[in-house]
């Protein structure tokens, strides 16, 4: 009986000791070792959500700042228009890098979208940053370029296209790729020229890359690990897609008129259009004495035949030459011969001698 009670009393001790509380800093001690368990779990299903910004937006934000570029030369040209000319031709190099660096001032140095960027909703983010900060929700959270990015984005970009620009021009100048020059200068211009081969071989893989990726559309984004992202989730392009429509379909129409006005011939299509006009001051006398071509007097006068309209011995005979169906440029009339102005009928020279 003195083991059962004694048995039955520890068993009783035992069970008390197990139901007991715990301590009071036991949920905080708790809470504080699977603390960084936690984190490291949230942050790794969050920081993966895939993002896809169009290429589109970003080719076209590229050339918007390209464009908004040009508009501000032409601006700072007409302020110039007054000084002698060609003397601002001189520092034209000086002047792109001077745009250049506004832009990027005011722009990419103060945390701003430059002005192409900022009409596709775009901005840069650093991507040496891989763990999110906060809540992430679409994807597009991230901190901006830090300052050694920023610096270095000003050297490529400002820098570098205007010590190149300087050194193509100066060894334009100075002739280095011709054969007589000396050994280093023919070098030098070699080194160049491989130089500019590689960059734009690098720049085609990294346009290939980008067209399959969407991730930095230039060498100078990717290296320094700049991309582009959405500024906000919920704006729409500040550019609407009719009036890109309407500008692709205007410079297609302008590209293939400087393809087709070189091969029209100046000379037929106003003799073609001649009929049609109501002006017909070319038949007043006065201008009877003018050379049809050259609008001058003729120093050595022919007449055409039949036509006896009359022209410059060398206007009207290199036009036969050239042109065995060449017609009149008054009267659109086929020419089959010509004649001296005053001669008889044995100064007749045909096309065909």
């Amino acid at each position: 009986m003195e083991r059962q009670t004694l048995a039955l009393s520890s068993s009783s001790t035992s069970g008390i000791s197990i139901i007991s509380p715990p301590p009071e800093d036991a949920w905080i001690i708790t809470y504080q070792k699977l603390r960084p368990q936690f984190q490291s779990l949230f942050s790794s299903n969050q920081s993966v959500i895939p993002i896809e910004v169009s290429r589109v937006n970003q080719v076209d934000a590229a050339r918007l700042d390209i464009e908004m570029s040009a508009m501000l030369k032409e601006q700072l040209v007409k302020v110039f228009s007054l000084m002698k000319p060609g003397m601002l031709f001189q520092y034209e190099p000086e002047l792109d890098a001077f745009l250049e660096f506004l832009i990027w001032r005011f722009s990419i140095w103060v945390d701003k979208p430059t002005p192409g960027n900022a009409l596709m909703n775009l901005r840069y983010r650093d991507e040496h940053v891989v763990e999110a900060r906060g809540k992430v929700r679409t994807g597009l959270e991230g901190p901006g370029l830090t300052i050694v990015q920023k610096i270095w984005y000003c050297i490529a970009t400002v820098g570098g296209q205007y010590i190149w620009a300087r050194l193509q021009s100066f060894s334009a100048f100075r002739r280095w790729g011709d054969t007589e020059q000396r050994s280093l200068a023919r070098r030098a211009w070699f080194l160049m020229q491989r130089i500019e081969g590689f960059y734009k071989a690098a720049s085609f893989g990294n346009l290939l890359l980008f067209l399959f990726t969407g991730r930095y559309r230039s060498l100078i984004e990717r290296v320094l690990r700049a991309r582009l992202v959405y500024g906000s989730p919920n704006m729409n392009r500040a550019v609407s897609f009719e009036y890109m429509n309407r500008q692709l379909v205007w410079n297609e129409f302008s590209e293939m008129l400087l393809l087709l006005l070189p091969l029209l011939n100046s000379s037929s299509v106003k003799n073609f259009l001649r009929p049609f006009s109501k002006d017909n001051s070319s038949n007043l006398e006065g201008d009877e004495a003018l050379c049809p071509i050259c609008q001058a007097t003729p120093t050595t006068p022919f007449l055409a035949i039949p036509c006896q309209h009359r022209y410059c011995y060398y206007c009207l005979r290199t036009r036969c030459s050239a042109t065995m169906s060449f017609r009149c440029s008054r009267c659109n009339e086929p020419v089959v011969a010509m004649q001296r102005h005053g001669g008889s009928v044995d100064h007749i020279v045909t096309q065909k001698e």
